[in-house]
């Protein structure tokens, strides 16, 4: 397996990472342990886990893998969203209780989605308070996972409390993010890209997005995991992993792989920028909806008009993927709460209004 140096720690990282949120029976955790530790067999060294993942039960699953590997050969990195100290404290004592370990080689402080949270959990004790268990050896690199803009997540970094950083990046939305890869790599900061494929849109659209394959890419979720990795300031791409079949297909993209050109990736680039700008990747940090939209869902059906352009994708989207009504976009009452957590920072409301206009204009000429 292919590694890269994570940053400034010297350690080398795997750069293909393990997602520990996509077990399918996350209730058997002795089988879905099986799927960590046959993962490892095949060289994954960094595992990722947080609190709530899989029915809460990701932390207990890899903890069940763990007793299994030699713990000079792996990583495990986990994750606390609160903010106060004594909230962070508790949780990453259960953290290690679950994991079996007596140090987290990567902590996050989880989920940064607007400017004023990092602030805020400074001010109200959980950084210190990492800090201190980094002094006291539970942790080992303190390190932050962020939703953030490039620019935000730059001031992030600017902070100096953070080793390395979990960001959404890939052949779709990298144009919000590049300034984030651009301070890391200057700053001599590891990387790992979550959501590599898009949220499923880049697999699911291959023949539209078929332009991210090189010329020895056998199908487009190697050409996507290979567009991250080749890119020197990501050390690793973390996948979720559902099937032993995965992990190989994961596996086998980087084997004997030798990384693409700066060429072929600024290609790429510049076909997603003048073509493909602004879709959602369906992180569903929009929701809850105090008008009940299903934002995301309906959200995945304007990415539809963005790739084909066409009314009837939006319906079709709509009814048979989704199971939505026609009007379902209509029921925005515009408040702009969903704008507010929006990742990306997307114009929600404006393309909800667009979904319910192209849909009756697709009924209107069927009339």
């Amino acid at each position: 397996m292919w590694t890269k140096k994570y940053g400034k720690t010297g350690k080398d990282v795997s750069v293909i990472a393990f997602g520990g949120m996509r077990f399918l029976k996350p209730e058997d955790i002795d089988g879905s342990a099986e799927l960590v530790t046959y993962a490892h067999s095949k060289g994954i060294n960094y595992f990722d886990t947080a609190p709530y993942y899989c029915n809460d039960k990701s932390e207990e699953i890899m903890g069940a893998a763990i007793k299994q590997m030699p713990r000079n050969s792996f990583y495990i990195s986990t994750k606390c969203g609160d903010a106060k100290a004594e909230d962070l404290r508790k949780s990453l004592e259960r953290s290690l209780k679950r994991l079996n370990v007596d140090q987290i080689d990567f902590f996050h402080i989880w989920c940064l989605t607007s400017p004023n949270q990092l602030p805020e959990r400074i001010e109200k004790g959980a950084v210190g308070e990492a800090v201190k268990a980094k002094a006291e050896g539970l942790i080992k690199h303190l390190v932050v996972s962020t939703h953030l803009s490039g620019d935000e997540s730059t001031a992030v970094l600017d902070t100096g409390y953070f080793e390395g950083m979990t960001i959404g990046y890939n052949a779709l939305n990298f144009p919000f993010r590049a300034k984030a890869l651009e301070a890391a790599e200057k700053r001599k900061i590891g990387v790992v890209t979550m959501n590599p494929l898009g949220g499923g849109l880049i697999p699911n659209n291959p023949d539209r997005l078929g332009f991210i394959k090189g010329p020895k890419d056998r199908n487009i979720v190697e050409a996507a995991i290979r567009f991250n990795i080749s890119q020197p300031a990501i050390t690793a791409a973390l996948v979720g992993f559902s099937s032993k079949q995965q992990v190989d297909e994961a596996v086998e993209a980087v084997n004997d792989f030798k990384p693409y050109s700066a060429d072929h990736i600024e290609r790429v680039k510049t076909h997603i920028t003048s073509s493909f700008e602004g879709f959602c990747t369906g992180c569903g940090y929009c929701l809850p909806c105090p008008s009940n939209v299903e934002i995301p869902k309906l959200m995945d059906a304007y990415n539809m008009k963005i790739l084909e352009n066409k009314p009837d994708s939006i319906k079709n989207r709509l009814d048979w993927h989704w199971g939505l009504a026609p009007d379902a976009a209509a029921a925005c009452a515009k408040c702009g709460d969903c704008e507010g957590r929006c990742t990306q920072h997307l114009a929600i409301r404006e393309r909800l209004e667009a979904i319910a206009s192209l849909v009756q204009k697709s009924d209107d000429a069927k009339k």
